[in-house]
């Protein structure tokens, strides 16, 4: 079984969430690096006390933090994270036809077997890796260089890489999406990439045959099963059964398609969860009902899971990288929301409980499961 640490990013500050395997009380630490925005705070999959942080502000810019205690201290990492050298700084790209801003770290994303080696998506879209547990960061220039590169544009947010997929069979293969061009593969480790978005339709986008140009929101894989990946997409739920060469829609009976996470069941494959928000412009739940949705069919058909989640005057989003699912037996479900409050389901989503209010805004959430 194991204890539970819940790592949630928010708008200002970290916070680590633990329980025991019951997940019925919960204690909360104090903000880590309280007045900085943190998009996004992960842990090793080898090492669960090595954890990292994206934490950023207007003032001093990005930086990287790194724990090697399960979040007991903090060292600043990556130095050279930005092109120019400078820490902290907003620098630019170089060696394109297009200069592109360096903004912030979306997402930090840790091998499944090398315990230094770990993948940082940025803004504007790139994909970095380091191999010294963030002290040094190279980019993978081949997905940046691509030639559609000059296609890409910003979705809302940013043009950002803001999902990245290792695939647990292969350590060659993997995933990312951009927004808003779209999900792309690279089977040899990063060198090259080719986009994988046949099927996708967008507003805007005149040709169902176009190469780039989609607005992904997410991505999920069950790691018994790497090549059926879930999509929740700018509008549309899909599924891919193919690797990504080929996406079908699994909407279904959903009341709004919209939305940004999307996960799996640790142990059932074709059991998937989204949070819909009303609207591209309107974003909260629909009818003001927050409602997590499950499909244990695959996306064929979805049912609302309301236990223990407020029905009525709820007008909170859901981020994309704000819904995490533990692996133990009697699954764990937990999202953050804007509003500040932290939901669990220690029963794969029958019943909710807010574990934490009143935090701010939440961006990330990450689950462990500590054996």
């Amino acid at each position: 079984m194991g204890d539970v640490r819940v790592l949630v990013g928010t708008r200002k500050g970290a916070f680590i969430l633990t329980s025991d395997e019951r997940r019925r009380s919960w204690d909360v630490s104090e903000p880590h690096f309280p007045g900085w925005e943190v998009y996004h705070i992960t842990a090793s999959p080898v090492d669960p006390q090595r954890l990292y942080a994206a934490p950023s502000t207007g003032w001093f810019g990005q930086v990287i933090q790194r724990s090697d205690d399960g979040g007991k201290s903090w060292q600043p990492v990556g130095n050279d994270f930005t092109y120019a050298g400078v820490p902290g700084t907003h620098q630019w790209y170089d060696g394109t036809p297009h200069p592109w801003e360096f903004a912030r770290v979306w997402h930090l994303e840790p091998s499944l077997t090398e315990r230094d080696t770990v993948y940082a998506g940025v803004e504007d879209a790139a994909l970095f890796r380091s191999i010294d547990g963030g002290q040094s960061w190279q980019e993978l220039r081949g997905l940046r260089e691509h030639g559609s590169g000059p296609h890409w544009q910003p979705g809302a947010g940013g043009m950002c890489l803001h999902t990245i997929i290792l695939d647990p069979q292969n350590a060659q293969r993997m995933f990312v999406a951009i927004s808003a061009a779209g999900v792309f593969r690279t089977e040899d480790g990063g060198t090259s990439w080719q986009p994988v978005n046949q099927g996708l339709l967008s507003d805007g986008i005149p040709s169902p045959a176009a190469e780039v140009g989609h607005c992904v929101h997410n991505l999920a894989m069950h790691p018994s099963r790497p090549q059926t990946l879930f999509m929740q997409k700018h509008w549309d739920v899909m599924r891919s059964d193919d690797g990504g060469d080929q996406w079908t829609e699994v909407s279904g009976n959903l009341p709004s398609d919209f939305g940004f996470p999307i996960g799996v069941h640790a142990h059932e494959p074709d059991t998937v969860y989204v949070i819909p928000i009303t609207s591209d412009s309107h974003h909260y739940p629909p009818d003001g009902k927050l409602r997590v949705y499950r499909s244990r069919t695959g996306g064929s058909s979805w049912e609302p899971l309301t236990n223990g989640l407020p029905q009525q005057h709820c007008y909170v989003n859901v981020f994309r990288d704000a819904m995490a699912i533990d692996t133990l037996p009697e699954c764990g479900v937990y999202f953050g929301t804007t509003g500040g409050q932290v939901y669990a389901s220690a029963d794969s989503g029958d019943h909710w409980d807010a574990i934490v209010r009143d935090l701010p805004a939440v961006l990330s959430v990450e689950v462990q499961t500590l054996t």
